[in-house]
């Protein structure tokens, strides 16, 4: 009994670990080492899941903005694409009038056909086209549309995404006709004017679009 006495005297913590505990005060200690688990748990628990919401949200943010530049640059590519497409089928339609014209021996209606709406030579007009105005530049026009400028007998376009367009000012795409003349090579023609040789539709103003005229 004295040796039981002095373990219990020596290691007086582990003596009481030891002891049993029975009743209300074994379901009260329990409680307690319960609850603390419990608390530090959900403390890690809730630090934790903030921490992974902040790193999501920063993450969803970068990816919403590099979608948003991406899709604007395909948007002012596709609008691009869209406005050279029309360039392309007034000029094949302008051949087509020119060659009438020479066909025909009207050669005098050049000048006219030159200044006429380009619009008038399609069989459909486009859809974004908005018709005819005195003074594009001063009319308060949606962007993203052709007019035709009565002032100055030229068909503009209206640029809606023009990022990377080369532009000073209000971003105003003129086109129009150029009447292309040669001179003869022929020795005895050397002093004769220049010939008409064809009509082509170019802009007035040389534009950079994508680092490609």
């Amino acid at each position: 009994m004295r040796q039981d006495l002095g373990l219990s005297l020596a290691n007086p913590l582990e003596s009481m670990n030891s002891i049993p505990l029975q009743g209300a005060g074994a379901n009260r200690l329990a409680g307690f080492k319960d609850d603390g688990g419990s608390l530090r748990r959900a403390r890690f628990s809730k630090g934790f899941t903030l921490f992974e919401l902040v790193i999501v949200i920063i993450i969803v943010m970068l990816m919403m903005a590099l979608f948003l530049d991406r899709a604007r640059f395909y948007q002012e590519q596709a609008e691009k694409t869209a406005m050279e497409g029309i360039v392309a089928t007034v000029q094949s339609a302008l051949v087509l009038q020119y060659g009438q014209l020479m066909t025909r021996g009207q050669t005098a209606d050049v000048a006219a056909l030159a200044r006429d709406n380009p619009i008038n030579w399609l069989q459909k007009k486009p859809r974004n086209y908005l018709g005819e105005f005195y003074d594009v530049s001063a009319a308060k026009l949606e962007t993203g549309n052709w007019a035709f400028d009565l002032k100055t007998r030229e068909l503009v376009y209206l640029v809606r995404n023009g990022e990377n367009l080369k532009m000073e000012g209000r971003k105003l795409i003129r086109f129009h006709v150029l009447q292309q003349y040669e001179a003869s090579r022929l020795p005895s023609l050397q002093s004769a004017s220049p010939e008409l040789t064809g009509l082509s539709f170019e802009p007035v103003v040389p534009y950079m679009w994508f680092e490609s005229p």
